[in-house]
């Protein structure tokens, strides 16, 4: 047998596994093979998508199930056995394993990042590759995980038989965490990004720390009633009848784990903290869900909770680390032992990817200043200066304002899908009605549908509250439009929303995640797999702060005393946070609020105007780059630059193009990197007026040709009187195909499923219009020879 005519598999089946049976290793329990442990980058075209390529490790080897703790990166053997060392090693620190491995089938390349075998890399023959015991004895050394702490770390996964696994980050969560408690840390932040299933992360760190008894009464809180009943009823169910939600300040002293509000449990009055008439020591383990919302600061109620019972072991969860000059979730829990962003999300494939309208009208970037004397719509006399962005829905309201981002809303809405669920963020109760009101009479035929198509979710309005879950639901179709305002921030899986709203006014970095977050969960059963943020208040221009999806970085900047920058500099520093549970405090309205930013607790006035005319000024699209960071210029720029990257001349593009058999593969590639394929025919057929083929989009955008359309291209094949040399049937079938390029494009005629639409039917069988070539192969280099016509 040639080892080098083997195929990788071939050397896998042959080579690498018998050499870890060989080495005590069972194949069954504690190796995987081809897994892959990413969903693939979802590529945005217009209103299609696609996924980008897995991540896949050729073996995983596990002491326990969903314990991982080696990667092998198998090649054939016309490679070294190092060759895939670098591979393995991206693999196992995405994995968060300490040994990696590289064969070829002559031996293992061995990395040891613990350094316990001896050396860093090692060349191992087949028949010394180590055994589990030898590796897991290393793992457990390296973590500081001694004889009594290995029996908690090894507490298997609850598993429910449906075949439901982890994903590769939950199971480092879980796995980092299970670990911290067995070594006897006591504070544990897990920072992961919103859609990336915290609860059921946090549900498998309390059931392995629960069976193993090493905690015995769990506290699980929380500060929104609907994350405490979502918790109960969905991932937490398995605690069965060991769990309890305290509920109308009753305390039952029987069970084992407790779900609460901590607004349950706590009050201003004394008589109203119940969590007191548990022992200090009564809760072994106390987990925060969102933490971020009250844990950070030290006067909190939160906080006097968790100092009560600060014997227990605390775990904090939250997609957004809270760290300003007051507030520090680090300060409290110390730095995350894991980390998993929205960035990585979207790289992986397990959060949608986004593209941001950002709509600027001309009064608020120009600013807008009362007439002398002018009175609003109740006779308010306007104080006398400048109005801008930062005042609009806050100080002043223009109803003609409302009416414009209603109407934005729902022409976007109409042209892509008037049932795509819909957030509008406002800034406060008042403009999330008046938005409610503009939308319902932009929109009669939906709302005479259902009344409930636009309705308002506000903490006030038990109406639209109760909606909340209805919302939520893939299943049922309203309300469509909901308008809001603090509301929905967090904690709302609302998985289907395909577009989020932003006409608030956001500094805080933390707020921005959050609500940012309603859109990035995927459900691939309502084909929802990318969202679209529209935003009015430049709220997106946050995306730019390096603290967006960077590591939690502690800031200090205490209050300027003043604006020392014009409004616009200031907006997305992101260190001034305004914590609002409620939209008003006592005494506030719609027409008196409070100033959050500002020191005085002295009602202001909201100045309501009609009558001034407000038009857009600006718009433009940004879309996520293959970087992950919003592509700030222009389409067609940022396309150029995107292919001259790869491709430096007309000549290299066209060569790439007419050697490959397949175009679409060039298409495929390209979109990969980062060509916006629709969003590009859809700019150049606006001001051209025609369509594009492919080629001829990227010769014209990228390299300055003429522009030159489908059907452009196929008369010119018909006046070389190209099909003289074919008879018959072949003749008619190259015509045909001709024509279904100038209607569709390269792709269409490619396929060869084309052969079973009309007009080819009509024409003959597949197999017979194939027969006319004299086979398949003599269709196939037809085809290679028309398209080689086309572009020629």
């Amino acid at each position: 047998m040639d080892k080098k005519q083997l195929s990788e598999r071939d050397i896998c089946t042959k080579f690498i596994t018998p050499a870890l049976e060989r080495a005590g290793w069972d194949i069954q329990r504690h190796v995987r093979e081809e897994v892959s442990f990413t969903n693939g980058r979802i590529i945005v075209r217009g209103q299609m998508h696609t996924r980008g390529e897995r991540r896949r490790a050729d073996y995983i080897l596990y002491n326990l199930k969903h314990q991982p703790i080696a990667v092998i990166e198998a090649k054939d053997n016309k490679h070294s056995v190092g060759h895939g060392m670098q591979q393995a090693l991206a693999y196992a620190e995405a994995l968060d394993v300490p040994f990696a491995f590289s064969s070829n089938g002559d031996g293992f390349q061995f990395h040891d990042k613990t350094g316990l075998s001896g050396q860093t890399e090692t060349e191992l023959t087949l028949d010394q590759f180590p055994s589990l015991e030898q590796l897991w004895a290393w793992y457990c050394q390296h973590k500081g995980i001694d004889q009594p702490a290995r029996e908690i770390v090894e507490t298997p996964f609850y598993d429910d038989g449906s075949g439901r696994s982890p994903r590769y980050y939950q199971m480092t969560a879980i796995n980092r965490t299970v670990e911290a408690v067995a070594r006897g840390q006591d504070r544990i932040l897990l920072v992961m990004a919103t859609g990336t299933g915290k609860t059921y992360t946090a549900f498998q760190i309390i059931w392995r720390l629960w069976k193993s008894r090493q905690k015995k009464r769990i506290l699980f809180l929380a500060d929104r009633n609907i994350l405490v009943d979502q918790t109960k009823n969905n991932d937490f169910k398995p605690f069965g009848g060991a769990m309890t939600k305290i509920s109308k300040r009753q305390i039952n002293k029987s069970y084992e784990v407790y779900l609460s509000l901590y607004q349950a449990v706590s009050g201003n009055e004394e008589e109203k903290n119940i969590y007191k008439q548990f022992s200090p020591d009564f809760f072994d383990l106390i987990v925060i869900d969102e933490c971020h919302r009250g844990s950070a600061r030290e006067d909190s109620a939160w906080r006097e909770i968790l100092e009560y019972f600060s014997a227990a072991t605390h775990v904090g969860l939250t997609a957004t680390p809270k760290e300003t000059r007051d507030v520090s979730n680090i300060d409290y829990f110390g730095e995350p032992i894991y980390t998993y962003s929205l960035k990585q999300g979207i790289e992986d494939g397990f959060l949608a990817p986004y593209k941001v309208i950002r709509i600027d009208f001309d009064k608020d970037l120009q600013g807008w200043r009362p007439r002398g004397g002018q009175k609003d719509k109740y006779g308010n006399l306007i104080e006398d200066r400048i109005y801008n962005l930062r005042d609009m829905d806050r100080n002043i309201v223009f109803d003609e304002r409302t009416q414009l981002v209603a109407q934005k809303i729902t022409e976007y809405l109409q042209k892509t899908g008037e049932m795509q669920k819909t957030i509008v963020f406002c800034n406060d109760i008042d403009h999330a009605e008046r938005m409610r009101q503009a939308l319902v009479n932009l929109n009669p035929q939906q709302v005479a549908k259902s009344r409930k198509y636009v309705m308002r979710i506000t903490g006030d309005d038990n109406e639209g509250k109760a909606e909340l879950d209805n919302f939520i639901n893939p299943e049922e179709s309203y309300p469509v439009i909901a308008t809001t305002s603090k509301l929905m921030t967090t904690g709302v899986d609302a998985k289907t929303c395909k577009l989020v709203v932003l006409d608030q006014r956001i500094q805080s970095m933390t707020e921005f995640k959050q609500i940012i977050g309603r859109g990035t969960r995927i459900d691939e059963d309502y084909n929802k797999f990318w969202f679209t943020i529209m935003d009015f208040k430049k709220a997106t221009e946050l995306f730019a702060d390096p603290d967006f999806d960077g590591d939690p970085v502690k800031t200090y900047n205490p209050p300027a005393g003043g604006d020392v920058a014009p409004p616009d500099e200031q907006e997305g520093t992101g260190t001034t946070e305004t914590e609002r549970d409620f939209e008003y405090p006592p005494g506030g309205g719609p027409d008196l609020e409070y100033d959050p930013d500002g020191d005085s607790t002295e009602p202001r006035v909201k100045y309501k105007v009609a009558g001034e005319t407000f038009t857009v000024i600006g718009k433009r699209v940004q879309f996520l780059g293959p970087d992950g960071k919003l592509i700030t210029e222009s389409l067609t720029d940022y396309t150029r630059n995107c292919v001259k990257k790869q491709f430096a001349t007309l000549n290299d593009f066209f060569r790439k193009w007419s050697d490959s058999e397949r175009k679409q593969a060039v298409i495929e590639e390209l979109a990969e990197q980062g060509v916006f394929w629709e969003d590009l025919r859809e700019t150049v057929r606006e001001k051209q007026g025609f369509e594009m083929d492919a080629f001829d989009l990227i010769a014209h955008i990228v390299y300055d040709q003429p522009p030159l359309s489908r059907a452009d291209r196929a008369n010119n094949v018909k006046k070389r009187d190209y099909f003289t040399k074919y008879e018959g049937a072949a003749r008619q079938v190259l015509e045909a195909l001709l024509e279904k390029y100038a209607d569709a494009g390269i792709a269409s005629i490619e396929d060869t499923k084309i052969l079973t639409l009309d007009p080819f039917t009509r024409l003959g069988t597949p197999m017979e219009l194939v027969t006319a070539f004299g086979g398949k192969k003599g269709y196939q280099q037809a085809l290679i020879d028309l398209e080689a016509a086309l572009y020629s």
